[in-house]
């Protein structure tokens, strides 16, 4: 079959790498893609949000199946528009994407249905959340309504930063219109573990454990990114934990969506806490984590392409969704000055030899071709992803592997997977 990709991060260079490698891919093609991606698929183009010439193009070049990659078209309602011209395409509809699209929708329906999180309340008058806050517990944790590229949520120690982060977020709009409405939630301490799933509207399937390192610098310090590395599979997430989330969180949120009238089909990611008081749920996204995919999906067993038209076709309890038992870590490699200025154009080096390597995968995300030249294009700039028996393996693999990359401006973190030590 044809299929096509929508997206242009190292997220999408691991799907279509995962799609190129299915038996039922006869062609591949991305929109717009980058220069790793153009290894595997044909690339073109047309921005994740131009709907209308996504829809012409997949038309033209008669594609079978669509996989919508990034959060913004998701929501925007890009599968609405392809399942209206008769493509079929994995990812949820606009009604069910609000679960990522809107904090306030997802914090909402989880009090509703019961599902464990942080106490939390909704403002759309920056006077009533300032008036909120002057009697909160601290630290406590703003965030944006909308999407903001991972980096809408504030950590407040004190009141005088919490004033300083509602003028951020609803007064100066750093994050545009998804400062609109802000969320004000209890601080959570714990473990953070992502889950990722995939979803038939009623039957869920979850994948293997990740964590991902968010923080711009080592020991989890500096801004907030789109994350900086990521580890599968998590330590802290038990047998115990596991069986919590199927009974009180999994299979309770597609029941919720469903019973909304928002059926949800594709991926949902559950950011979650591992508190005192039992697990819980940070966040929802409406598709792969990135880099959380970046070390899930080289470690799954399954055909890509399959589970996806299972989830399309409700037929997800057929599959046997199975991972293999090892682990993988990703060490982002991004340019200096990330997230907040940084050069691009500068030429990368080394890339060659994850092709004499077994086991070892160098994911773009920021990257372009000048001729026969990589050069970075963008604050993110390559997941540099290793396996191995064991996390400690894996990581180990991962930094060796990091080292083979040289770019000017190169930044890492170099502590990621560290807390694999504490396990």
């Amino acid at each position: 079959m044809n299929v096509l990709v929508v997206g242009s991060g190292g997220r999408e260079h691991v799907i279509c790498y995962c799609a190129a490698k299915s038996a039922k891919t006869d062609k591949l093609y991305c929109t717009p893609g980058n220069a790793g991606i153009a290894e595997y698929a044909e690339c073109e183009p047309i921005g994740a949000m131009e709907f209308d010439k996504i829809v012409a193009f997949a038309k033209e070049k008669e594609i079978d199946l669509v996989i919508v990659g990034m959060d913004d078209p998701l929501v925007g309602g890009l599968v609405d528009e392809l399942e209206a011209a008769g493509i079929r395409t994995f990812g949820p509809r606009k009604n069910a994407a609000i679960l990522e699209g809107s904090k306030a929708f997802s914090k909402d329906l989880m009090k509703k249905y019961h599902i464990p999180t942080a106490a939390y309340e909704n403002f759309t008058d920056p006077k009533e959340a300032l008036a909120y806050l002057e009697t909160a517990k601290f630290p406590i944790v703003l965030k944006a309504d909308g999407l903001a590229l991972g980096k809408g949520v504030l950590i407040c120690n004190d009141l005088e930063e919490a004033k300083e982060g509602v003028k951020t977020i609803m007064l100066d709009k750093k994050f545009g219109s998804a400062g609109n409405e802000m969320v004000i939630e209890e601080f959570m301490t714990g473990r953070e573990v992502s889950v990722l799933s995939f979803v038939d509207g009623n039957t869920i399937k979850t994948m293997t454990s990740a964590q991902d390192h968010k923080r711009a610098g080592d020991g989890d310090t500096g801004l907030n990114t789109g994350g900086m590395g990521t580890f599968s599979p998590s330590p802290f997430y038990t047998k115990e934990v596991d069986e919590f989330c199927e009974k009180y969180i999994y299979q309770a949120t597609v029941d919720a969506m469903k019973a909304e009238g928002r059926p949800f089909k594709g991926v949902i990611f559950f950011g979650l806490m591992l508190t005192e008081d039992g697990p819980k749920v940070l966040e929802y996204n409406a598709r792969f984590g990135d880099p959380e995919a970046q070390v899930v999906l080289p470690r799954m067993k399954n055909d890509l392409i399959e589970v996806a038209e299972a989830c399309i076709d409700g037929t997800l309890d057929q599959i046997d969704l199975q991972f293999e038992d090892n682990a993988a870590v990703c060490v982002v490699l991004a340019s200096e000055g990330y997230p907040v200025a940084y050069e691009k154009g500068i030429p990368i080096h080394g890339l060659e030899e994850f092709k004499k390597h077994e086991g070892y995968y160098c994911f773009h995300a920021g990257t372009k071709l000048e001729g026969e030249q990589y050069v970075t294009n963008g604050g993110r700039v390559l997941g540099i992803t290793a396996k191995g028996a064991n996390l400690m393996e894996a990581r180990a693999n991962a930094y060796a592997a990091a080292e083979w990359v040289r770019f000017d401006n190169k930044y890492m973190r170099h502590d990621i997977g560290k807390a694999i030590d504490e396990a």
